[in-house]
């Protein structure tokens, strides 16, 4: 189990993250900084066992991460396992002129977490620690209705590929590659707009154990889905059963479409 540990979790007020919470809770001394942009509204420390501080950040701007590490540096000293979890998706048809809201996407999920990299390398000092992400996927295969989100993750899976080639021998990484989770994952990529979601899906419950376990056994990657790797591997060396998938996935993009034009939101 994962014990005796001083740990940041970013996105622990729902989905994975407070699956992830839950699960670090079982495990004895450990003292937790559970983050997310709302997190005393939704999670109170006294839920828990633990030693566990709920703080409110946003870990797409410079300000939210430093504040992060500023306040577990207050309660902790060193950071033994720091979990930047949250990050957020679109779904939509991307035919729009927005530079501010395609640059969100980009700071929450490819910029916030590479920025984090550094601050934790700088702040361990040569120190042992643990750096871990949730990827996705979707980082590793792009899905019609994700094109945003897809090229943030994809940034992000090629962040970590890279900095493994020149981190220092002192830190860990491991990276998780979740389908599509039943969280409220869906509620914000559309706005609240309901919408089929992408197959398979898994419970958070489920991928949180993965992540957990992954972490405990020091594993690079962990991917808590066996259909996709399967699928991959089909798709790899039989492609047209990939254009299929992605052909049906893109039928429950138009149905979108045409839900968002009856609702007045798309022209």
């Amino acid at each position: 189990m994962i014990e005796n540990k001083t740990i940041v979790l970013t996105g622990a007020s729902s989905g994975i993250g407070l699956e992830f919470l839950r699960l670090l809770d079982q495990g004895k001394g450990n003292r937790i900084l559970a983050v997310s942009r709302n997190a005393t509204k939704k999670i109170s420390g006294d839920e828990f066992k633990s030693d566990v501080t709920v703080f409110d950040a946003d870990t797409s701007t410079k300000e939210g991460v430093d504040a992060i590490f500023a306040k577990a540096e207050e309660l902790f000293g060193k950071i033994d396992l720091y979990y930047q979890n949250s990050g957020y998706p679109y779904f939509e048809m991307y035919d729009y002129e927005d530079w501010d809201r395609l640059s969100r996407i980009f700071q929450a999920n490819t910029i916030g977490p590479a920025y984090t990299y550094v601050k934790y390398k700088h702040h361990l000092a040569g120190r042992e620690g643990h750096l871990a992400y949730t990827v996705s996927a979707i980082g590793t295969m792009a899905m019609p209705g994700y094109a945003l989100y897809s090229a943030s993750k994809f940034g992000l899976e090629g962040f970590q590929e890279g900095i493994r080639l020149e981190m220092p021998k002192n830190m860990k990484l491991t990276c998780l590659y979740p389908v599509a989770t039943d969280t409220n994952f869906f509620v914000t990529a559309a706005d609240g707009v309901v919408f089929d979601k992408p197959f398979p899906v898994q419970r958070p419950t489920v991928v949180a154990k993965k992540m957990y376990k992954g972490i405990e056994k020091n594993k690079k990657k962990v991917s808590p889905c066996f259909l996709f790797g399967v699928s991959k591997v089909l798709m790899t060396v039989c492609p047209p059963v990939r254009t299929i998938y992605w052909n049906l996935e893109k039928k429950k993009l138009d149905r979108f479409v045409v839900k968002m034009r009856k609702l007045g939101k798309y022209e």
